[in-house]
């Protein structure tokens, strides 16, 4: 019996409706399961309210985790760094701690198994130029190798003197090896010439977490590497917010804007520049499979000149089953006793962090957030926006620092004895997606120089009160609102 055009569409109506609730009901299941309530959520209801592109974005970007394989080489390296490392936490002077430090100190050696080293000296670098001059230096002085490793590698006018330096330590016999994040690297200008640049030179560089389906090598493709790191012979390290490229990142749109970039870069000495090596021999030995051909643990028992600052290397990211950075950031914000200056280009916490912070202020805590008063990608600086009535209600003081620069440190310091300094945001995306560096370090002297680097941001900032913040027009209320929902797609 042959079926009417009626009674087709019926059919094929009915199976569609079948297929969409099936999807629905298999959403339910797997979609919230062992993820944040609120990421949980947003993909539930982007799936319900758009199904097929929802359930499309779900399958290329719902897993916020490396492959199995990678997790299970980086707990491997973790293994071996806790056993091979067991008893090296020496540090300058325990007793001067805060009674709280200790748990903090052992929070990251169980999350990211980096121990605590002592006899570390540091300086902070806030010149963009500066920064980049200091590093070329370093590396015209090395003698047996140097790891780079960063989230963006440019060759440009501006950073040409650092592959030129490259390239001559290359020529001397030295070591050089370089990581550069594939996707973050192949969106800006000039790709093609800094991958020839580097091949050219004779410098050993790897991708960081390629997309290249067709060479079986997939994950993700937003999980990122967003690390930025230069060893040189094991004595000298630095790292921080900057990647090598020009601080106008090379993009018409910033050209035409004017925008600068504004970083802080730590340079360090001492034992403490061995942790900052392990964590490149990690990411080497990722990409390549290759064994580091040093030991990692030997050179943190070697002692320098006895200097004062107590440093721990935190890494984090979607190889580990933690977030790490964000673990270690709540447990200094309560644990603060007088206060919290918090400086990150995209702040968008998550809930756990809100309350920190809000709980703080109600503990008395003096609180301060600086941040961009324009912004370079519009969905975040939108989504950032949406949390500043809610901060400045709570007590928090917002300072803008102003056009045309971005200010993209990231850095915070808490009472007089304590601070972080490296390349995670205070944003979903840092805690979760990227793979992130971050120093914790322990010095008077340091936070002072630190609290220095906040009052020159005060000054070329101007503060956000709650009076300016409701004036503010009905359009941006909505597009914050409406970028703070997709924030939550993790």
């Amino acid at each position: 019996m042959e079926l009417t055009a009626g009674q087709a569409a019926l059919i094929v109506g009915g199976v569609l409706l079948a297929i969409d609730l099936i999807v629905r009901i298999v959403a339910i299941i797997v979609v919230p399961r062992n993820r944040r309530p609120t990421a949980g959520m947003a993909w539930l209801l982007a799936i319900f309210f758009i199904p097929y592109l929802g359930v499309i974005f779900f399958l290329i970007i719902g897993n916020p985790k490396l492959p199995r394989h990678r997790r299970q080489r980086q707990a491997e390296v973790d293994r071996y760094i806790r056993e091979s490392t067991h008893g090296v936490e020496r540090v300058s002077d325990s007793t001067s701690w805060p009674a709280w430090f200790e748990g903090v100190v052992r929070l990251n050696r169980n999350l990211g198994s980096m121990p605590l080293i002592g006899s570390n000296s540091a300086s902070l670098i806030g010149e963009y130029q500066g920064s980049l001059d200091a590093m070329t230096e370093a590396i015209r002085r090395a003698r047996h190798y140097v790891h780079a490793e960063f989230y963006i590698l440019a060759y440009d006018r501006t950073t040409a003197p650092f592959f030129d330096a490259l390239g001559e330590a290359a020529a001397r016999g030295v070591e050089v090896r370089v990581l550069l994040d594939h996707i973050a690297s192949y969106r800006v200008k000039g790709y093609r010439a800094t991958v020839k640049r580097l091949t050219h030179m004779g410098v050993e560089w790897r991708l960081m977490l390629p997309v290249q389906p067709l060479k079986g090598k997939y994950q993700r493709p937003d999980l990122r590497n967003h690390r930025k790191l230069l060893v040189v012979d094991g004595d000298i390290g630095f790292m921080g917010s900057q990647n090598i490229i020009d601080r106008s990142y090379n993009k018409r749109v910033n050209i035409r804007r004017g925008l600068k970039w504004k970083e802080l870069v730590i340079r360090v000495e001492g034992p403490i520049v061995s942790g900052l090596d392990t964590i490149f021999a990690t990411d080497w030995y990722l990409e390549t499979e290759e064994a580091p051909r040093r030991d990692l643990a030997e050179s943190l028992h070697q002692r320098g000149e006895a200097q004062d600052l107590d440093c721990q290397v935190v890494p984090s990211g979607p190889g580990y089953r933690n977030e790490n950075n964000l673990k270690l950031f709540l447990s200094l914000l309560y644990a603060a006793q007088e206060r919290i200056i918090i400086t990150s280009p995209y702040f968008v916490p998550d809930e756990a962090m809100l309350l920190a912070i809000s709980g703080a202020t109600q503990r008395g805590i003096h609180v301060e957030l600086f941040v961009s008063e324009i912004g370079d990608q519009a969905l975040v600086y939108h989504a950032q926006r949406s949390y500043y009535e809610a901060l400045l209600r709570a007590g928090v003081k917002i300072y803008m620092y102003k056009a045309p620069y971005i200010l993209h440190a990231k850095h915070f310091s808490i009472d007089d004895d304590v601070a972080v300094i490296g390349s995670s945001n205070m944003d979903i995306r840092s805690f979760e997606l990227n793979m992130e560096i971050t120093l914790l370090v322990r010095g008077a002297s340091f936070v002072r120089e630190m609290r220095a680097v906040e009052d020159g941001y005060r000054r070329d900032s101007h503060e956000l009160t709650l009076d300016d913040w409701l004036r503010q027009p009905l359009r941006s209320t909505v597009l914050d609102n409406l970028a703070r929902l997709t924030s939550a797609l993790q």
